[in-house]
């Protein structure tokens, strides 16, 4: 067959079944008219099971039933929508989906919706994956529509819980007002965003992050923000030079303690330091104590320690 001949006869239904891509069409109210292999494969539900129910109860969760609803008014007004939406399957299961709806129209008034979609996870995965950070990816209105699983290792969030909720949430009070101002900034001005510190919540408490947000709501492959995040480094830098200072501090005075007790027992029973440290030691081990509450004790004017044998 020439080239001119291989089209003949292919009807748009066969064209559409053979898209990798889920391809689903609903009438004005959101009735599913046609439900295409893909959508089979990615959803769960047989064309058959499909056709004929309201899109909202076959794909929509809960936590997007608001959106779904913005996404029809729009495309009722001849404005189309393409981003990253959490959408449902059979089994009841979600997951972030990639989907660019448009409207047909015919003589200006719309008689269908037409949608495609594909699993954003899998998208995206291999890049946000890879990064040891803590990826989120946001929506224009800062709703989390794909979590990596670092965010679980990092600040022990669960990330299928995330999706379909704000980023805010996850912020402290106080910081919720400059993130919002920034995040205006970042949606209006695509590409990359210097990093900014904010208090998180991570394991029942509260944490400082670095974030950085990149806008791709005008990459086909996105059409969203994504968020870097991970603890912060000057933050940790401080923490872990605080926890040294703390540790030095508590050795000094340990070993102040001991010498103190030491002299005590030197001028008390007259013996030489090593013996006196060889009965305080002595008497910690026999009674179960460390040897800093024994000095402390010594020190504090316990007679605890027994004069050391004659052949010590």
């Amino acid at each position: 067959m020439d080239e001119e001949g291989v089209g003949e006869g292919i009807s748009a239904a066969e064209q559409l079944a053979a898209i990798g891509q889920a391809v689903i069409t609903t009438d004005p109210d959101g009735v599913i008219v046609y439900w295409n292999a893909a959508a089979e494969r990615l959803y769960g539900w047989t064309a058959a099971e499909a056709v004929g129910r309201h899109i909202e109860d076959v794909t929509v969760p809960e936590v997007g039933q608001d959106v779904a609803a913005a996404i029809m008014a729009a495309l009722r007004a001849g404005v189309p929508w393409s981003g990253g939406f959490p959408v449902r399957r059979k089994d009841g299961s979600t997951f972030p989906a990639l989907v660019t709806d448009a409207g047909v129209y015919r003589e200006g008034t719309i008689v269908g919706i037409v949608g495609v979609s594909t699993n954003l996870g899998s998208a995206i995965r291999p890049l946000l994956e890879r990064s040891t950070d803590a990826a989120l990816l946001l929506r224009h209105d800062a709703v989390i529509v794909y979590a990596s699983p670092a965010v679980e290792t990092l600040f022990g969030w669960d990330d299928d819980s995330l999706v379909g909720t704000s980023v805010v949430d996850l912020l402290h009070a106080e910081d919720r007002a400059d993130l919002a101002r920034l995040l205006d900034d970042v949606v209006t001005h695509p590409g990359a965003h210097l990093p900014v510190e904010v208090r998180v919540r991570a394991f029942e408490d509260w944490r400082w992050a670095e974030a950085a947000f990149t806008n791709l709501l005008d990459d086909p492959m996105v059409r969203g923000v994504v968020c870097n995040l991970r603890p912060s480094p000057a933050r940790v830098a401080i923490e872990l030079a605080e926890q040294r200072a703390r540790q030095l501090e508590t050795a000094l005075r340990t070993r102040l303690v001991i010498e103190l007790a030491k002299g005590v027992l030197v001028g008390r029973h007259g013996v030489g330091p090593d013996e006196a440290f060889c009965s305080l030691r002595s008497y910690a081990r026999s009674h179960h104590l460390s040897v800093h509450d024994v000095c402390q004790r010594v020190v504090d004017g316990e007679d605890l320690v027994e004069p050391p044998a004659a052949d010590a």
